[in-house]
């Protein structure tokens, strides 16, 4: 009996191992197959959404759709099956992203559609960066995401800016234009007063009085003026970003004050050993 489950324990410790580690030839090939079949199974969602071939293979479509489906719910499976924690992996980022990738296959029986979310299964290609070692492109992704994070409250305040001033001259070209020049309504207007000062311009509504056209004018150059300022401000906090990336987190027991080098091993501030 004991011979038993030490066997049982073997047994999911080695596919645990082939399932969830990259580090041997096992698991680095399973893991390569696991992201062809998910390119695959992507590439026939996306033929699928062609009408010229969904009318031609769409029977041949949904066969492979469901035996990927089929296949990846059976891996979901034994992830759970082989971890000693399965709510911890549930819970997981990439854990979330398997159940995610498997939902809409079974929402599709009931709601028409719902296969479209099928190419939900591309965020499983983040698996690319355990498998091949690539873990210093997440460090670098962590790092550009501080410094968004940083930049939201002043790009919120420039974002309020921006919207307060297509409202007003959206406004503004409302009462200037007539309704047969298509400023129909004031949100008509600020729609054209967004699509202006982007600088995208599609020529769907256009001023005709010459007022218009100067406040068109001004709202054009505004909209270069301001085109740099959200680069500007995230360059900035990622210049600050770069600076905290070599510093120690820690914070000095004699002064209280952080910002130390890397490699520092008493304060700068106080001489305190860290």
């Amino acid at each position: 009996m004991k011979g038993k489950t030490q066997d049982h324990t073997n047994w999911k410790e080695r596919l645990h191992e082939v399932i969830y580690e990259s580090n041997t030839v096992a698991g680095k090939t399973f893991d390569v197959a696991l992201l062809i079949a998910i390119v695959l199974s992507i590439l026939v969602v996306m033929l699928d959404s062609v009408a010229a071939y969904h009318n031609k293979y769409g029977g041949i479509f949904t066969a492979l759709e469901w035996g990927f489906t089929v296949l990846f719910t059976i891996e979901y499976l034994l992830r759970l099956m082989v971890i000693r924690h399965p709510l911890r992996y549930i819970k997981s980022p990439l854990g979330i992203i398997d159940l995610l990738a498997l939902i809409p296959s079974y929402l599709s029986i009931i709601f028409i559609g719902a296969q479209s979310l099928l190419a939900l299964r591309a965020l499983r290609l983040l698996r690319i960066f355990r498998i091949f070692r690539l873990g210093r492109y997440l460090s670098e992704m962590n790092f550009l995401t501080q410094a968004i994070a940083g930049s939201l409250r002043k790009i919120s305040i420039f974002m309020l800016t921006v919207l307060t001033l297509v409202v007003v001259l959206g406004s503004v070209m409302y009462l200037v234009e007539h309704r047969e020049n298509g400023f129909s309504s004031i949100p008509e207007s600020i729609y054209w007063a967004i699509v202006t000062i982007t600088t995208v311009g599609y020529g769907d509504i256009s001023p005709v009085t010459p007022t218009g056209k100067f406040v068109a004018s001004i709202m054009m150059l505004i909209g270069y003026a301001i085109i740099a300022v959200p680069t500007g401000i995230i360059t900035t906090e990622m210049a600050v970003a770069a600076r905290k990336k070599g510093q120690h987190l820690q914070v000095c027991p004699g002064c209280g004050r952080e910002g130390h080098d890397g490699d520092a091993n008493y304060c700068k501030y106080c001489g305190t050993m860290l």
